[in-house]
């Protein structure tokens, strides 16, 4: 594993840019004609480096009417959140619902009402910042969907997988994990770490370009990629030429071209959103494949600090019931989290879900019986509900998802059921697919505003605006970000009993 500070001594040192400096070339070129930023979420977790910006989990014309009409700070938002859950979906699927996505935003879009005719839309296919999801499938259908309604080709798709808060750079155009612990500073290639092993995502390259090669199949080989690395991100201490250099280096990019960005900071995503709205007011047309921060840095939002336990049920009294912990994810940290969590937490009654019950043939009284044993657990403190630790898998990534789809509605059913029984004080899920289904469906949110972080640019809490779950602070916690105490130090901010 090389060492961080050895990859990074052969280009120049990072750059300070206020996120001031974003948001007001973000309000210069929405001053004629009002953009906002459309992100198609492929799970709930990308909204953890985001603040005070609206959240759909449906996604018909008149729920982006509702999110493009709130006001924040006197302003619309420069960004709606769609929750698509596509990365729990097969290839056909996530593109239908992409493309379904994409006329409806476009169509409220053009009813907005403004003088100018409507608000200006582009495009964000927000994945993993591990490299897992559907790639380049999500970014194809949004370029072909858009030409489809308005004529307009995409010239580039910029391809920002970094998360540096989790510990995700990208750095000579290779993405890498960042080590913790005994491991810290040093760096490890992701394609060796076990999200490349994913049963239905897995890859082979580390090195950007060619990680494009292997997911197009060849339609777009390395040598056709634009790298941005930290010679251009960082060009000058002056962010205005950084930002032509990078606007400079896209500007052959058309048909589509994939461009990738090094990143290991908050600035250099600063400076290359600078770089980004250079080339736009050029006259680029640019959608983005991204990890969760960039749309932060793109709009310039400050980073925001961790919630208080306060802050989280600001505006509306805590239930005296327990909190539900709902954990699915099966990668190695939440296992570890858990592990942390059941240990110190002694108050809590731990329910498991038996994936093998589950897929047996008395499922339906096995649920009753999980059901029941949760709402009388919530009534004397918190409750930690999760699946069976054994990951039951084949080689077969089609029968993987439905396995894991049918582990989900359990789930979605034991969160619904319980929540129009019992309403917990709050509910944590863990797991990305997890977390979408406990809130589009367990928790039935619509419309939820994103407040912040429960962690420093991890973990975010959506406030729910409608459905039986308003009023309850719901958290959103993927399955691969924080360290083993981190979903511990969560629920010690929202129990009462902890």
């Amino acid at each position: 594993m090389p060492l961080e500070a050895d990859v990074l001594a052969a280009f120049p040192a990072e750059v300070q840019i206020p996120a001031r400096l974003v948001a007001d070339s973000v309000a210069a070129s929405s001053e004629a004609s009002p953009r906002v930023l459309v992100v198609l979420d492929d799970d709930p977790t990308g909204t953890q480096s985001v603040a005070n910006l609206p959240v759909l989990t449906r996604w018909e014309v008149p729920d982006f009417a509702w999110a493009f009409a709130l006001e924040a700070d006197g302003q619309h938002p420069r960004a709606v959140y769609v929750l698509t859950n596509t990365r729990s979906l097969d290839p056909a699927e996530a593109a239908a619902r992409n493309e379904e996505i994409v006329r409806n935003a476009l169509a409220a879009a053009s009813a907005a009402g403004t003088a100018e005719g409507g608000l200006r839309l582009s495009f964000v296919s927000r994945s993993d910042s591990t490299l897992r999801g559907h790639f380049p499938l999500e970014p194809d259908v949004i370029a072909a969907t858009v030409t489809a309604v308005n004529g307009e080709a995409t010239d580039g798709v910029v391809i920002v997988p970094a998360f540096p808060d989790a510990g995700r750079v990208t750095i000579g155009g290779v993405h890498f994990t960042r080590g913790t612990g005994e491991n810290a500073g040093k760096l490890t290639p992701v394609a060796d770490t076990e999200f490349a092993r994913d049963a239905s995502f897995g890859f082979a390259n580390s090195e950007m370009a060619k990680y494009v090669e292997e997911k197009s199949q060849g339609r777009f080989p390395a040598d056709s990629v634009i790298v941005l690395d930290l010679n251009i991100i960082r060009a000058s201490a002056d962010p205005q030429i950084s930002a032509k250099a990078i606007a400079d280096a896209i500007d052959a990019a058309t048909n589509s071209t994939p461009i990738v960005a090094d990143i290991v900071t908050e600035n250099d995503l600063r400076a290359l959103s600078l770089g980004l709205e250079e080339a736009e007011r050029r006259g680029k047309k640019l959608l983005y494949r991204v990890g969760p921060p960039f749309v932060r840095a793109r709009i310039g939002q400050e980073i925001r600090s961790e919630l208080t336990g306060e802050e989280a049920y600001a505006g509306n009294t805590p239930s005296e019931a327990g909190g539900l912990i709902v954990v699915g994810s099966h990668v190695g940290v939440t296992t570890r989290q858990l592990n942390a969590l059941t240990e110190q937490h002694s108050a809590a009654r731990i329910v498991e879900i038996d994936v093998e019950k589950l897929l047996g043939d008395n499922a339906a009284g096995y649920l009753d019986e999980t059901v029941d044993a949760v709402v009388a657990a919530l009534r004397g403190g918190d409750v930690i509900v999760h699946t069976s630790r054994l990951l039951i898998k084949t080689d077969d990534a089609a029968a993987s998802l439905k396995i894991a789809r049918t582990v989900s509605a359990a789930v979605v059913a034991v969160v619904n059921r319980t929540l129009k029984t019992f309403p917990p004080r709050f509910v944590i899920a863990k797991g990305g697919i997890t977390s979408s289904d406990v809130a589009a469906h367990g928790l039935e949110i619509r419309h939820a505003i994103v407040r912040g972080p429960m962690l420093p640019g991890i973990v975010s809490l959506w406030e729910p605006v409608d459905g039986p779950a308003k009023g309850i602070p719901y958290i959103v916690f993927a399955g691969n970000v924080g360290d083993d105490q981190s979903l511990a130090d969560v629920t010690r901010k929202l129990s009462n009993t902890f």
